[in-house]
């Protein structure tokens, strides 16, 4: 929870009497520290085993806590140090959690004894004694880890956690037989040398060659880089490699998933590009236009393992496997472990899989942060002498001898780090906020040289978001008028006078005229850090909306209006809509005999597929002119602005405004309440604990 969601009355809590601990932490969540179902694990706990040790009531309601704000795990030695640090939490709760703490153990061994020493705790600690690791009678903890660095679990975190580590560890050290002079024929054909940058010597290595070169031996690859690096590229490029050296080509069973159905479409349209582009190089060596047909269409990844309503159990699983020969998922930062593990569990295993994504991006909303723990070392080249040789004779690069070689998993990973997108200010802004230079980020920002960039004046006040809103920025003109425009504008008629009267003309021009629109409403966007405050992007909703109708732009009538835009909250698999599909109120083709007018419908656009559901049907949607950043993953505006709250706060990061950054196709506004709160989140990261650790997993 933000700190400025918490209300700062101090409980009334001076003293903390062991047989309190359970009252105590129902006190927090009345103070909004907790939430209830926090305290509510911890009593959970005490009716089960009335002996159960405060240490243990208090681990179970911060785990329940840190897994509420994304983590998967509760690491107890950092707890143990400094508590305050780890949760994150302002005066006065730092009094409060002081009082408390001297009475619970001093050191972390008195702390994992009380864990030992509870039946509700499953011992499950790497570097224990085989004999003193408890069975499996599906106790709700789990206590993870090692000696030296213990881990608290809620069971089945723990449970996706070793079914994801398991699973990635036995893929990447499977090896697939690679004929070496086919494969650097087909890669040198597929890709051009790389010319060196200034001040570099030499030809620079091609790290999409590289990564095309480790797909093909292995069940499992993971690419890496930021935007305009070629992750997409790079895919398409593996996809005629696979068929080119398949000896079965015809029978490639391929599949392209994403987490929203947005990302799914822009992964089958950059496919698609890239293998357009690549066929004139190719000659008539490969047919990839038979290829890009046997592809079929891009899916969530809910829908690829068969979501199924009311249940968090999927169609494809273990037992009843995906029917595929390779897998590619994009926007895999977005994918959260429960997720991955049910994704992991589906694979066939004869099949590859290759997960795409920007490791520097936000976290999945939900616990764990599967693409950062697997890209932990991506940076470092950690390859080993094998590799090295391998890729040498595959594809030409020398890469330089690492100190430390990595786990089976290292070798399978690879990070692209050269941008043919973000040549320009915008990626320049970007690198200094990843790389956490917080002064030089502000340098760009303030100059603008180009009109790329630009930063508010201060004081900034919503007047000059919502005239952004309305009218864009200098060198920036595309804003909310651009959509709506196009609707007043309404189908255009055919052209040719024959076609005006043919069969399903009238439909054809709606469905052009819908397309235009929501098109046009990708143009801009507005992102926000958070939900709440006059910063949030609830408050900011209602101000944009009362903005347009006073300029008669919208008439928001009544809930459903035309040009309302919508953003789905909930997967609806029946009306075939996602959690984060954005579309847009507009009338039907038909006319409605009530009213005199027409019916409206919510139109949503995947690539080029239109879908639309009648507004009586959408239960769980919201207002989206102003979005927030997270639910943006996967999407990209030409006219993008990011707004920061007054109040800053935890949740404001690092990754946070590197994610809202990267959202910017051609134009970036940033809205900053007060001077200082971007520096402040430029220097603040998002740390998840996570026990996912590859170095001592090679299985073979």
């Amino acid at each position: 929870m933000p700190a400025g969601a918490r209300r700062h009355a101090r409980a009334p809590l001076a003293r903390h009497p062991m047989t309190d601990i359970v009252h105590t932490l129902h006190a927090w969540a009345d103070q909004g520290w907790l939430r209830r179902l926090d305290s509510a694990l911890a009593a959970f706990i005490q009716q089960q085993d009335p002996q159960a040790a405060p240490a243990v009531l208090v681990a179970s309601a911060l785990l329940a806590q840190m897994e509420g704000r994304g983590h998967s795990c509760l690491p107890l030695a950092k707890l143990v140090q400094s508590a305050a640090t780890l949760l994150g939490w302002p005066e006065p709760e730092q009094l409060e959690l002081a009082a408390l703490w001297t009475q619970l153990p001093a050191g972390l061994d008195g702390w994992v004894q009380a864990l030992q020493a509870c039946p509700l705790v499953r011992q499950a600690l790497k570097d224990q004694a085989t004999d003193q690791q408890a069975p499996d009678l599906g106790q709700p903890l789990v206590l993870g880890g090692s000696r030296a660095a213990p881990l608290l679990y809620l069971r089945r975190y723990w449970v996706y956690e070793q079914q994801v580590a398991s699973a990635i560890s036995e893929r990447a050290a499977r090896q697939q037989p690679v004929d070496h002079t086919l494969a650097r024929q087909w890669l040198d054909r597929m890709f051009a040398p790389q010319a060196s940058e200034p001040g570099e010597a030499g030809r620079r290595t091609d790290w999409q060659k590289i990564a095309c070169a480790l797909a093909l031996r292995s069940g499992l690859t993971v690419i890496t880089g930021g935007p305009g690096t070629g992750k997409t590229y790079t895919a398409a490029r593996l996809l005629a490699l696979l068929l080119a050296m398949s000896p079965d080509a015809s029978r490639l069973k391929v599949a392209l998933a994403a987490p929203t159905g947005k990302a799914a479409a822009r992964l089958r349209q950059s496919i698609d590009q890239s293998l357009v582009s690549l066929q004139p190089s190719l000659g008539q060596a490969l047919d990839l236009q038979a290829l890009t047909e046997r592809i079929g269409k891009a899916s969530t990844v809910h829908s690829l393992l068969g979501m199924q309503l009311g249940s968090r159990q999927f169609r494809h699983d273990a037992r009843h496997p995906l029917d595929l020969d390779l897998l590619i998922v994009d926007e895999t930062s977005m994918i959260h472990l429960e997720m991955m593990a049910a994704l992991l569990q589906a694979m066939p295993p004869h099949a590859r899989l290759i997960l795409l994504g920007d490791k520097d991006q936000l976290a999945s909303v939900e616990a764990g942060s599967v693409l950062g723990d697997l890209c932990a070392h991506a940076a470092e080249l950690r390859y080993d002498t094998a590799t090295r040789d391998y890729l040498l004779e595959a594809t030409g690069d020398a890469l330089p001898a690492c100190e430390a070689s990595g786990s089976a998993l290292d070798q399978q990973t690879v990070m692209l780090r050269h941008s043919r997108r973000f040549g320009t200010t915008i990626g320049a802004l970007a690198r200094e906020v990843n790389e956490g230079r917080a002064g030089a980020a502000m340098q760009l920002l303030t100059q603008q040289r180009d009109g790329l960039v630009w930063l508010a004046p201060q004081p900034a006040s919503p007047e000059i978001l919502l005239q952004l809103a309305l009218q864009g920025r200098p060198g920036a003109s595309a804003s909310y008028s651009d959509y709506l425009r196009a609707i007043q504008a309404g189908p255009q008629p055919p052209r040719a006078p024959d076609q005006a009267d043919g069969p399903g003309s009238a439909e054809q021009a709606h469905a052009d005229w819908v397309k235009r629109v929501l098109i046009a409403f990708d143009r801009f966007r507005i992102l926000c850090a958070v939900h709440e405050g006059e910063w949030g992007d609830r408050a900011l909703n209602q101000g944009v909306q009362r903005a347009l109708a006073a300029s008669r732009l919208i008439r928001p009538v009544g809930e459903w209006y035309v040009g309302r835009p919508v953003m789905v909250t909930r997967n609806d698999k029946a009306l075939g809509i996602f959690n984060g599909d954005v579309g847009i109120v507009l009338p039907s083709a038909s006319a409605s005999a009530s009213a005199g007018g027409k019916s409206l419908r919510a139109y949503f656009l995947n690539g080029e597929q239109l879908r639309s559901v009648a507004v009586s049907r959408l239960a769980h949607v919201e207002t989206a002119f102003a979005m927030t950043i997270h639910k943006s993953q996967g999407s990209e505006f030409a006219h993008t602005v990011v707004v920061l709250p007054e109040a800053g706060g935890e949740i404001v990061t690092r990754e946070l405004i590197y994610t809202g950054i990267t959202r910017a196709r051609e134009f970036l506004s940033v809205i900053e309440p007060r001077p200082g709160l971007l520096g402040e989140a430029i220097g603040r990261r998002v740390q998840r604990a996570s026990g996912l650790d590859f170095d001592n997993r090679d299985e073979g």
